[in-house]
């Protein structure tokens, strides 16, 4: 189970979480408002189709930093008040998690800023079908896919909102994750397995362990590709304060458009970029 605090601020629960997560929620802040002129194009009274948001690992909404003690917004409740601001709200919101305390904290902070969601309790890959069956195939939807690790991220995943032919996804992967497990990964198969099917047959797990990470992420990319949509140019690599690399955030859009806009407000803080 995930670390935990109570917010004094509401009296909720609060995941834990490191001094990193500001720049993921910077960036999507950041591209939530870069593209609200795209979103609105698909919202009354301009348009139809809707523009939905999804966020298949919520969490509780609200998360505690460890190394100050800080509450911070969680990734739903800063895209809420991004899209607010921002004065183009999401036609509907989509938030699950598997744990059913982070569900609860969840819907009553959403309900107590005055909005409404969608709420799911079970996996991220059980979840994923009925977010995807609920949303208009002629929307403008945006999914934030930030998971604890690979075993959490199947390929499906991926494989069911890109179905969707506007569906733009900014997704963590865990570099930390791959790195500290990368040769149980490779001996044991089946993590990989799900998180990019077919790897065995592209990725030499002889080489050194750098080499083959890399390896790999080519290959989960050229997955991407395959579906017909496409990651931006300049792979984020963020880490922690004292070098550590802890994960990659990959934006994916079948536009060009999103993915010019994401390359002109990604590097928030510049740290590295793998291409």
């Amino acid at each position: 189970m995930a670390r935990r605090a109570i917010d004094p601020s509401d009296g909720l629960i609060a995941d834990i979480v490191g001094p990193w997560a500001l720049e993921k929620h910077e960036r999507l802040r950041k591209y939530i408002d870069a593209y609200r002129g795209a979103r609105a194009m698909f919202l009354p009274p301009r348009g139809s189709g809707g523009a939905a948001f999804v966020d298949l690992f919520s969490g509780p909404g609200r998360s505690q930093r460890d190394d100050n003690g800080q509450f911070i917004d969680g990734s739903p409740l800063v895209a809420y008040r991004a899209a607010l601001q921002s004065r183009t709200r999401f036609s509907d919101l989509h938030f699950n998690d598997i744990d059913a305390d982070n569900v609860d904290a969840l819907r009553q902070r959403i309900e107590s800023l005055g909005g409404a969601a969608h709420f799911y309790n079970e996996s991220a890959e059980k979840a994923v079908e009925r977010v995807a069956y609920a949303l208009d195939p002629s929307g403008l939807h945006f999914a934030f896919l930030d998971p604890y690790n690979l075993e959490n991220l199947p390929f499906s995943i991926i494989q069911r909102l890109a179905k969707l032919p506007r569906m733009d996804m900014l997704i963590h992967v865990s570099v930390f994750d791959l790195q500290r497990n990368l040769r149980r990964y490779l001996d044991d198969g089946r993590v990989l397995d799900a998180f990019m099917p077919g790897w065995r047959d592209a990725v030499d797990p002889n080489r050194v362990d750098q080499a083959v990470r890399t390896d790999l992420l080519h290959y989960w990319l050229g997955l991407i590709r395959r579906l017909g949509t496409s990651p931006a140019e300049g792979i984020e690599l963020v880490s922690a304060t004292g070098g550590q690399r802890l994960y990659w955030l990959v934006f994916v859009s079948a536009n060009e458009l999103g993915r010019k806009l994401w390359g002109d407000i990604s590097n928030v803080h510049v740290q590295g970029r793998l291409f």
